[in-house]
């Protein structure tokens, strides 16, 4: 019998690369059903191990393609629906590069800040140095991108929501919940992806996970 068609994503309020490979799927209108599994952290989801190749969520399955890691999940989405990529050449080219620096990099950000969609703007007592000059990184980044590439729209490459937005849509969402000030370019920009359907819809798919699946490890972060 061949295997189903799946999704297969951790914790919604937690797992920011499950969050990357939902939205790249969803863009594309896949018609694959999600799979969630509550993690455990530091790798002791058993079950995720038995399943995707790499032992780690987001792992995709659709139509004999068995797909790993959000930026491959992104780039498969790609060849179903093009606009997840910009049509200039250069605006391509800006897009792909941004995406693969955050799927490669910021790792004081995703340390200092852990996504946890159940935080509201609350600050951390005290913002490690190295978090805050790559905050900084990002929000020049975000705006130099909106200003060459943005005008036709509210997210970097203007009107379409790319995979250039997708990869970095949970440092959106830990920006909010850790009340970070940004910009005024960049805070614009974090707005208009917060308030993108598929975000409100992560968000509200979040809030009705059983409290059994929150871990302490990222609720109580200071």
């Amino acid at each position: 019998m061949p295997a189903l068609d799946r999704l297969v994503i951790g914790t919604r309020r937690y797992s920011s690369w499950s969050l990357r490979g939902w939205l790249a799927v969803r863009c594309a209108g896949l018609d694959v059903p999600d799979e969630v599994i509550a993690l455990r952290g530091a790798g002791q989801t058993s079950e995720i191990h038995a399943i995707s190749p790499n032992a780690m969520v987001p792992y995709l399955e659709h139509q004999g393609a068995k797909v790993w890691e959000s930026l491959a999940i992104c780039e498969y989405c790609a060849e179903i629906a093009p606009s997840l990529w910009p049509s200039d050449r250069l605006a391509r080219a800006a897009a792909r590069s941004l995406a693969s620096e955050m799927h490669a990099g910021f790792r004081a950000v995703r340390q200092a800040l852990p996504m946890n969609l159940g935080r509201q703007a609350r600050p951390l007592t005290v913002m490690p140095a190295d978090a805050q000059s790559e905050i900084e990184t990002i929000d020049r980044l975000w705006s130099a991108t909106r200003a060459e590439f943005g005008a036709s729209g509210s997210y970097l490459f203007g009107a379409d929501f790319t995979n250039a937005d997708i990869m970095f849509a949970p440092v959106v969402s830990r920006f909010t919940s850790y009340g970070v000030a940004l910009s005024s370019v960049a805070d614009a920009y974090r707005t208009a992806v917060l308030d993108h359907p598929l975000m409100r819809e992560w968000q509200r798919l979040a809030a009705l996970e059983p409290v059994e699946w929150q871990l302490e490890r990222y609720e109580s972060v200071t």
